[in-house]
């Protein structure tokens, strides 16, 4: 290249960077060093400073929260009981080309370990000082391993970090886990899911330990039905797992987990209050940010750009950045629209901070300010929200009732502002989907937790409202192609709800944050 063209090269590089390092201050950990490369196979006290306190077994939580986690699953089973908690593998975008690793969440939940291929097994022992063994199969620490992807915490650290009582190779989880089920009363396990066709098909898996996969260890189409160890004296070791967790003496592992996860204790609390932090701050930036002419796909970047800044470690969830009419499609991820002046934006975006998601909807006016049409519609849809997040209080209500009140409430709000509707248009048309779900360590956490539950003192709900014009004749064409939703995450507490996601949402506070 010649050199005016290095010359332009460099000029517009001092441009892209000024920017950003002008407006955003960094985080600092002055007399923080860190071994490198690290010499474990995640974040620890010893190691990471800066990300684990002294008493934490991972950021925010401590190694006796974890054991007060283990201990409450293995009382809250029948006696004799067996879990077999299956962590997460690591996923391929195509061929040999992964995924960032993320940990399954219920192993995540009981061990706080970090690392692929995992599985962990609680035997009820009601003589021992615990109550339970813990058992986990763990990758080996091997000379491959280590040059190909760093160290790991091996099975003598499983059971001096992470605390179980023995340790094992997961290489050696065929032989080791019939023991440890024969005398079990009942079982209760997770398998990992299938492998995706990318994955099973590789003519040359990465040198690696995912080419060890626990996957290759199960098989869906092992036979249902009572179980008898003795009947498979003879078979493969994969086999015999197969057949024991698919028998009717296996029970599913989520639900009885999902029903300890979905209170979240004070540390929980507290890095899910952070995540939102972090992630509003990042709301901020986009409504600051966006200009007409410039484009969804901008406005996703300053997003994760801010998020990944404020210490979050991964979107926590594809976001929606809907434009204009856009905002009708309720999951709409492409992102790759130009934004008009007369645009509202609707961003469906958050970030997650050390397992632990945030959930936020924001709409803004591209121009800064909203026009009278997308104000009488914005604040219709903010009354109903705010009063709705006043209701998030232990004991007064579940989310089916919450639900209930937002359609009628909506519909209500639609007619101050000159909607003429008839019996449904709420419900099936201009609002279609649901006000709630729980949230935290998975964006819709515990699925298996009944909308007829009252809330109760430690849950996290979303509050999410919405309403999204078609160009219909039955509604008033001054709103046509409008689509608006208000998202915060609100954890119930004694001492009423507690919003974590504080971005901007009164009107005047979003449009000065446009034209900040």
């Amino acid at each position: 290249m010649s050199r005016p063209g290095i010359a332009r090269l460099r000029t517009l590089a001092r441009r892209c960077y000024a920017t950003p390092a002008a407006a955003v201050t960094q985080p600092t950990f002055p007399g923080i060093t860190n071994p490198k490369p690290p010499t474990t196979g995640q974040p620890l006290a010893r190691s990471h400073a800066h990300l684990v306190r002294a008493g934490e077994l991972t950021p925010g939580i401590s190694a006796a929260e974890y054991e007060s986690r283990r201990r409450r699953l293995m009382e809250s089973l029948p006696a004799g009981s067996v879990v077999v908690c299956m962590g997460g593998t690591v996923r391929l975008v195509s061929q040999q080309i992964f995924y960032r690793f993320r940990q399954a969440t219920d192993f995540w939940y009981l061990t706080g370990f970090d690392e692929p291929d995992a599985v962990a097994v609680l035997v009820s022992k009601p003589s021992s000082p615990r109550g339970y063994e813990y058992v986990l199969f763990v990758p080996p620490r091997t000379p491959h391993a280590l040059q190909w992807e760093g160290d790991c915490a091996g099975v003598d650290g499983a059971v001096s970090v992470f605390g179980a009582d023995e340790a094992f190779a997961n290489t050696e989880l065929p032989s080791r886990l019939p023991a440890l089920l024969s005398h079990a009363a009942e079982v209760y396990a997770s398998l990992p899911p299938s492998p995706s066709p990318s994955a099973s098909s590789q003519p040359h898996p990465p040198p690696s330990r995912r080419r060890s996969s626990l996957l290759k260890l199960f098989h869906r189409d092992a036979p249902a039905g009572a179980f008898n160890w003795k009947s498979f004296d003879n078979d493969p070791p994969h086999l015999v797992l197969s057949a024991a967790l698919a028998s009717d003496a296996a029970k599913p592992l989520a639900r009885v987990v999902e029903h300890l996860r979905i209170r979240k204790s004070p540390a929980e609390l507290a890095l899910m209050a952070r995540a939102g932090e972090i992630s509003a701050r990042a709301h901020c930036q986009v409504m600051r940010f966006a200009r007409a002419g410039g484009t969804e796909a901008n406005l996703q970047a300053t997003f994760e750009y801010h998020c990944a800044l404020g210490g979050s470690e991964r979107p926590a969830y594809v976001p929606v950045v809907a434009s204009g009419a856009n905002a009708l499609v309720i999951h709409y991820t492409r992102n790759d629209c130009v934004l008009g002046q007369d645009d509202m934006v609707l961003i469906d975006a958050g970030g997650e901070y050390h397992m632990y998601a945030s959930d936020i909807t924001r709409t803004f006016p591209v121009a800064g300010r909203f026009s009278p049409a997308q104000r009488d519609l914005y604040t219709a849809v903010l009354n109903v929200q705010k009063d709705l997040v006043a209701r998030c209080k232990p004991g007064e209500a579940n989310l089916n009732e919450l639900h209930r009140e937002s359609c009628v409430a909506l519909g209500r709000e639609l007619k101050q502002i000159g909607f003429n509707l008839s019996p449904g248009d709420v419900e099936r048309t201009l609002y279609p989907h649901f006000l709630s779900h729980h949230v935290g360590s998975d964006l819709h956490d515990c699925p298996s937790a009944e909308r007829g539950v009252i809330l109760s003192e430690g849950h996290v709900v979303t509050i999410e409202p919405g309403v999204y014009v078609p160009r219909d004749p039955r509604f008033p064409k001054a709103f046509h192609g409008l689509g608006v939703r208000i998202e915060d995450e609100v954890a119930v507490t004694k001492d009423g709800p507690w919003v974590l996601t504080p971005a901007p949402k009164e009107v005047a506070e979003v449009e000065a944050a446009c034209q900040a």
